[in-house]
């Protein structure tokens, strides 16, 4: 995926979010994101459905929070809605 190689060594992939979400899947069972990068591996490799209107803002935030121009916890926000709409359980 492009996310891996353009975001991996920035220093804005080390950002963590001031509370990480645990969200449940149902084969997969229960995952910790920490902050945008692993949202985004998150929206990549285990969701549910790549569709949805939160779910392609989530993926739209956390890729600007990973350049700079949205702050994490905008993208945690949004990565949350999008959880909801998928119907995941989070905590």
């Amino acid at each position: 995926m492009f996310w891996r190689k353009q975001w991996r060594n920035t220093p804005m992939a080390i950002e963590k979010w001031n509370d990480p979400i645990h969200v449940g899947f149902e084969n997969t069972g229960a995952r910790t994101i920490l902050g945008p990068l692993d949202a985004l591996k998150c929206l990549a490799d285990l969701w549910p459905s790549a569709r949805g209107l939160r779910y392609l803002k989530a993926r739209s935030t956390c890729r600007a929070a990973l350049d700079g121009r949205k702050t994490v916890e905008e993208a945690r926000a949004e990565f949350v809605a999008a959880a909801e709409e998928a119907k995941l359980k989070v905590n």
